[in-house]
């Protein structure tokens, strides 16, 4: 079986430092879920002094998706304003870690805490943080 190749991602620099001392500080108490965003931002582009363009998720960006023949829109956020219920998804979570730094139109498999993989496509970056 063909791996697949997995999309570009784009972070800005202040942002990725802060991912990178989130994913180490529980890598002990959650290791799995460390180790896919430490994955993630490891491959990462990072922007140097500026932000990402308007089409890129990052933190506190608002996110439509399409997984699984459903349309989903969410905002991505850190473990302590998470809150399902109002659609505000981790950054520690599966697909969290999966939607980071990627634009509208790119897509990726993410592999639930099930083991099921899943493929999701962004389909627009709703809305960005201030």
């Amino acid at each position: 079986m063909r791996q697949q190749k997995l999309p570009s991602i784009l972070l800005g620099d202040d942002e990725h430092t802060r991912l990178v001392a989130l994913a180490n500080a529980v890598m002990e108490k959650n290791p799995d879920v460390a180790d896919e965003l430490l994955s993630e931002l490891e491959r990462a582009t990072v922007v140097v002094g500026k932000k990402p363009p308007p089409n890129v998720v990052r933190m506190g960006s608002t996110v439509s998706y399409r997984a699984d023949d459903q349309e989903r829109q969410v905002t991505l956020v850190y473990p302590g304003d998470a809150d399902i219920e109002a659609g505000r998804i981790s950054i520690l979570t599966p697909i969290g870690a999966a939607l980071i730094g990627l634009k509208a139109g790119q897509s990726i498999d993410w592999k639930a805490r099930d083991g099921r993989t899943h493929r999701l496509t962004i389909l627009q970056v709703v809305q960005q943080p201030d």
